[in-house]
């Protein structure tokens, strides 16, 4: 039996997120079109016959500005600590440099890393794929440099037995039917999160912040009842949240309704308010309520 710890790092927007869910097979982190949309470290685990797999999602490595994003770029940086395996996912469609940004943190790490070029298939012409990969063959002594696409799922087979090829021996971490190690109010929270980001624009999607207040099943007629709070920065937020006759959160709410139901298999009752928490981005005590542990 192999497992072990493998850390998913890079740029934002690199795909992370859609590749921990394509290996996974399972939806677990959010995912959108715009940068920086994860906040957390978060954990997918992946069973395969002989092997168990964690990979762990990380926030885009990006300059830090504020506490929130001191927080970020730390748990993205610490993700190369103790962990078996790092990958790094660079966006094949659009490289960028291979800088300390993005190397500094490997240099932390002194088992096996991997390069992942993530979505080539949107990589045209496709000989380019080719002078990507001695790039960054030349940039830093990868293991592997590995095209892929979480999107089509372009090579992310091979990628899995590449990984399982060098975990330790070792039992399971966590029990085979096992997908995460987060709580289920993590995911409610991340999921009502996504729908902001698809349905709101410019700076509100990274204004806000949910927490779940209350997580219960009900009977008469059965469901599982869900309080949130989303928590904006200034009164002109709350106001775009919430829409003309509340339509803007009517919309937020059925679409990540729809969502958890068919996660949980349950019909679920959602009720949503917003409350403003000036600066809390900026906020250690408000950061550490919503989840987000700054540690020195």
């Amino acid at each position: 039996m192999r497992a072990g710890f493998v850390s998913l790092i890079g740029r934002p927007n690199a795909g992370k997120s859609t590749l921990l869910n394509r290996l996974v097979g399972q939806k677990l982190a959010i995912v959108s079109a715009r940068p920086q949309t994860t906040r957390n470290r978060i954990t997918g685990i992946r069973n395969l016959p002989g092997a168990q797999i964690v990979f762990v999602d990380t926030p885009g490595l990006h300059p830090a500005r504020g506490k929130l994003s001191e927080f970020m770029a730390k748990t993205a940086e610490r993700a190369v600590e103790d962990v078996d395996l790092v990958c790094l996912v660079v966006d094949g469609a659009e490289p960028g440099d291979a800088d300390q940004l993005v190397l500094g943190p490997l240099r932390r790490h002194h088992g096996p890393v991997f390069c992942v070029l993530n979505k080539v298939d949107r990589v045209t012409p496709k000989s380019r794929v080719l002078r990507l990969i001695e790039t960054w063959s030349r940039a830093h002594p990868f293991r592997e440099v590995v095209p892929t696409s979480a999107t089509d799922g372009t090579n992310c087979d091979r990628l899995l037995d590449l990984v399982v090829s060098l975990l330790p021996e070792h039992p399971p971490f966590f029990p085979e039917d096992a997908t995460s190690d987060q709580p289920e109010t993590f995911w409610v929270a991340e999921v009502i999160r996504e729908k902001i980001f698809h349905l709101t624009h410019q700076e509100v999607p990274y204004a806000t912040a949910v927490r779940v207040d209350e997580l219960v099943e009900r009977t008469g007629p059965e469901c599982l009842y869900i309080g949130a709070t989303i928590f904006v920065e200034h009164d002109s937020q709350r106001g775009i949240l919430i829409g003309r006759g509340g339509g803007m959160l009517r919309r937020i709410g059925t679409a990540a309704r729809l969502e958890l139901e068919a996660f949980f298999g349950i019909k679920v009752f959602l009720s949503l308010a917003v409350q403003v928490r000036r600066n809390w981005r900026k906020d250690a005590r408000a950061l550490r309520e919503f989840g987000f542990l700054l540690t020195s």
